[in-house]
């Protein structure tokens, strides 16, 4: 009963109920405390000298002021400062509320699909989705992906299969291993997660070192960073092969259409440009400067969209896409 209670796993008996209002609500306000720590988190890790413990309070990145909880309250206080530090008045970036916004609707998004009343699997999906919220954020910022996130949830995928089997019961090789008659049962073994688990970041990364190698083959150059292959590795671990290579098709489909509006945006840049300046440049010539500054977009936070979709909502991914 102790274990239950720590776990959040308690019901209370008889006719008592707690909402699914109450446990929602719960969720997204843990998601914006959250997310909060997760912008010290995107600010700290890509930067020399700096941890997720050092500095051990936060300070303000233009006049290095200490905040005081009063201007820590996640959202509320970048609105009640009207997005500007109370020491210097310097603007605070949009991407402190956004990502706490955003995480705060991933972990409702989360409760929603998992069950809002907490459980371990519901506990897991959060994390993986945090994690993806920090590397999507700094591959956008400094085009790397943090060891912290994609190398620590290699280590962290196989422990959570073992002690969160269900976390792989859609996965086909955990059910073939398991058995029809005892996933009836029970659901997918712990074994059987483990292997699965394992199975998910072979086919992640061996994918994508695939196509690395194919590109430089072809291309004579990177087609893919190393930092979406440990990324994509991990998330195998979570989400099994077949969920790491539907993930990937996810991922490239969201990255093409950033990349079409990417060359677009430059395209545009471009023509104005040279309207303003009557140079009279060619448009064959605007369209391929457009593509070469346009096709420069990090791979990890369309990675994230897809290992992220897969995560919470796999069975509608298959149907969408296999449709036909």
């Amino acid at each position: 009963m102790v274990v239950q209670h720590v776990l959040g796993l308690w019901r209370p008996e008889g006719d008592v109920a707690i909402p699914d209002s109450f446990w929602y609500v719960t969720w997204i306000l843990l998601g914006l405390i959250v997310g909060s720590f997760l912008n010290a988190a995107i600010h700290r890790l890509p930067r020399e000298g700096m941890t997720i413990s050092h500095p051990k309070r936060s300070v303000c990145p233009k006049c290095d002021a200490t905040l005081t909880w009063k201007e820590n309250v996640p959202l509320f206080s970048w609105l009640l400062q009207r997005g500007r530090c109370r020491s210097c008045k310097a603007p605070i970036a949009w991407r402190y509320p956004l990502v706490e916004v955003i995480t705060a609707a991933l972990f409702f998004a989360s409760a929603y699909v998992t069950g809002p009343p907490p459980s371990l699997l519901l506990a897991v999906r959060c994390v993986v989705l945090a994690g993806i919220v920090v590397a999507t954020f700094v591959d956008f910022d400094f085009f790397e992906i943090p060891d912290e996130i994609s190398i620590g949830g290699m280590f962290l995928a196989p422990l959570c299969a073992f002690l969160v089997p269900a976390l792989h019961q859609e996965t086909w090789i955990a059910q073939v291993l398991t058995g029809d008659e005892a996933l009836a049962t029970g659901g997918v073994d712990r074994v059987s997660s483990l292997i699965a688990c394992f199975a998910g970041m072979a086919v992640g990364g061996g994918v994508l070192i695939g196509i690395s190698w194919l590109g430089r083959l072809i291309y004579k150059r990177d087609a893919m960073g190393f930092g979406d292959v440990k990324l994509l590795a991990a998330a195998g671990g979570f989400i099994g092969p077949g969920g790491a290579l539907l993930a990937l098709l996810v991922a490239s489909f969201a990255a093409s259409l950033a990349g079409l509006g990417n060359v677009l945006r430059f395209l545009c840049l471009l023509r104005k440009r040279t309207r303003e300046r009557g140079n009279g440049k060619p448009f064959r010539r605007s369209l391929a400067a457009a593509r070469i500054a346009g096709r420069y977009l990090p791979f990890g936070p369309y990675l994230g969209i897809g290992i992220g979709v897969v995560l919470l909502a796999w069975k509608n991914v298959v149907e969408r896409f296999f449709a036909y």
